[in-house]
């Protein structure tokens, strides 16, 4: 393992006894989820949702490949989209960037295309907005993991989905272009950090 030493230390500051026991009875379902696969020894994908595939749905795609990758859960492979595709808000990959991640920024457009290395010698998780059902995201054996309740309660079918798990946040959007912008986006990053970091921490692989 070769993580990037300022997000190594980030990662050894969670505190996952934080979370409330009420939090972790919502985190309980993708917890199972993935328990189930690892023990049929079965591909796990996970497909990060939100309405517009900004915010929340990349950050946590992002922190919970980190998370599987930490903990050596194989056969993983993490996605996000949205009900509707727009652009990775410049915030998150500046967040991102302070928190210990390089960021690659591979294209220029208005929905650019970023890579999100998180260790030296691992592919970059590839970052840019596109809808749930984009041909990058897998059409089928997947769960939906609902970051927003927006998209959640507006999207009632997530076609191919074999699990739809709620685990929402509150969108930092509403503090957009205010003095507490960089702190709360900070905070978001962290607390999704934190919860994804719990949920890999749950699962119990067999060793030889």
């Amino acid at each position: 393992m070769a993580l990037y030493n300022k997000l190594e230390d980030l990662i050894s500051s969670f505190d996952v006894q934080s979370i409330s026991e009420e939090r972790k009875g919502v985190l309980t379902e993708l917890v199972n989820y993935v328990q189930e696969k690892v023990e049929l020894g079965l591909e796990i994908r996970l497909n990060f949702i939100c309405t517009h595939n900004s915010r929340r749905s990349h950050l946590s795609q992002i922190w919970a490949r980190v998370a599987a990758y930490y903990f050596d859960i194989g056969f993983i492979s993490c996605y996000s989209g949205g009900t509707e595709a727009t652009a990775l808000f410049p915030i998150v990959a500046e967040t991102l960037s302070t928190q210990g991640f390089e960021i690659l920024k591979l294209s220029e457009s208005e929905n650019p295309i970023y890579g999100v290395k998180y260790d030296s010698n691992m592919d970059p998780v590839i970052a840019f907005s596109k809808t749930y059902d984009h041909p990058f995201n897998p059409s089928a054996e997947y769960a939906a993991v609902m970051t927003c309740s927006d998209a959640d309660q507006n999207c009632p079918v997530i076609m191919g989905a074999e699990k739809r798990i709620p685990v929402t946040y509150n969108d930092p959007k509403k503090y957009d272009g205010t003095d507490l912008q960089k702190e709360k986006y900070a905070q978001r990053s962290i607390e999704i950090a934190t919860e994804m970091f719990y949920v890999f921490s749950q699962i119990e692989v067999e060793t030889e």
